[in-house]
Order: C-alpha cells, then structure tokens, then sequence
C-alpha cells in the first residue's frame, strides 16, 4: 500500500478539504486533521485556490500531514503536470480516469498515492467503485453528478444512500474515505453505517466559506467518538 494509507494507527482518519490558506491549515492540524484536502481548478464547487496558493500551502504542511491534491484532469500528460508542480502525497481524481492513465500515472510517480472519487448514486456505482478499487491506492466516495450539463465533481453538501456505500466498502480491499453532506451532527451515524477508512468534510464544518474552528473540532469528535 502507498505510503500516506499506511498508517499503523488505526484510528479513524479525517480529510479536510478545500483549505483554503496556511491558516486554515494549522487549524485544520490542531484539530487532528490527517490529510488536507487542496482543490485545483474545478468545472464547478467551493474550495477553487490558484496554482501559487496550493504550492505555498503544500510547503508549509510539509510532512505534518498528507496533502491531497484535488483534480478534474483525466488525461495523464495534464495529471502529472500538477504532479511535478505541487508534488502532493496524493492526488484525488474527481473524475473518472481510465486504467491506462492511473498506469501512466503511477509509473511516473510512483511516491504518489492514487486516490479516485465515485460518485454514489445507483449499482452501477458500486460495480464502478469494485472495478477501479484494483487500480488505485484508496477511494473516495462523494454526492456530485458528472453527468450535469456542468459537471458536479465534488462540494455538493448532498448526502448520497449510504447503504450503496457500505456496499462499496464491502467490496474492496482499499482503504476508503466517506464524503457528501456530513457535519457533527451525521457523522457518527456515517461512520457507524459505512465503517469508512476515513471521512472528509469540506460545507461541513465552514460558515460563508469560512472554516470555523468550533464547528471542526466538533465534527473530528464526533467522528471519532464512534
């Protein structure tokens, strides 16, 4: 298994996603944040940072935490790009990618973990999410629509049928983190339900855009405390 899904720990792990600056960072990491979540360029949601802001965030975590870079890119020449930029400890393919670009990927940058999003809406997402689980390091389940006329990739804030998710986690091998829709007061019933590897939050815990300490450190406990 890559490196940053290799935690001995055995704890819950919690992914804050769409940080926004250095310090929401640091406060992402006093709450007992373990992966920080960076949106590049998206067709649509919240979280949107430039280019220059991602690599000053990535250098000040540095090693206290994994740094996940969020991408719509599905073509392997754009993916390793940000790659060589940014040089996360993985990338998170809100799309879907083919298994001849995760192969590229992976064999140019071998200290990356991959990290693919299925998008939970019906079955067929379950045999999605079983088939490409082979091919990557973890997965990502969410509540976005990629079929929209401007596709939905993430940042929703909707809560998709979690029982199709414990399905999924049913099914794989891979670690798996749990996403869409949760805040303090749902979060423990998700985990309870799914038994995800881990859960991230992005709306969830940010007022106006904001993240909100009070409302982070009130979701990692609940989650937790299952």
């Amino acid at each position: 298994m890559t490196a940053p899904f290799s935690t001995t720990d055995g704890g819950l792990q919690i992914k804050i996603c769409c940080i926004a600056s250095v310090a929401e960072a640091q406060m992402a990491l006093e709450c007992g944040a373990n992966f920080l979540g960076l949106v590049s360029a998206m067709p649509s949601g919240p979280g949107v940072i430039a280019d220059e802001l991602i690599t000053e965030i990535r250098a000040w975590v540095g090693d206290r935490a994994k740094t996940v870079l969020l991408t719509c890119r599905t073509d392997a020449k754009g993916i390793r790009e940000q790659l060589r930029t940014h040089s996360p400890h993985v990338i998170q393919l809100c799309d879907a990618v083919s298994v001849e670009v995760l192969n590229d990927v992976r064999n140019a940058h071998p200290e990356v973990a991959l990290m693919q999003v299925i998008h939970v809406r019906d079955d067929a997402s379950v045999a999605e999410a079983c088939e490409i689980a082979r091919h990557v390091d973890a997965l990502l389940l969410d509540s976005g629509n990629p079929s929209a006329a401007i596709k939905e990739l993430g940042g929703t804030g909707r809560i998709h049928d979690w029982r199709l998710s414990q399905r999924i986690r049913e099914g794989i091998d891979q670690p798996l983190f749990l996403a869409g829709g949760l805040r303090s007061e749902n979060v423990a019933n998700a985990v309870r339900g799914v038994r995800p590897w881990g859960v991230d939050v992005c709306s969830g815990v940010r007022t106006d855009g904001i993240l909100v300490k009070e409302r982070l450190a009130a979701f990692v406990r609940r989650a937790r405390e299952t």
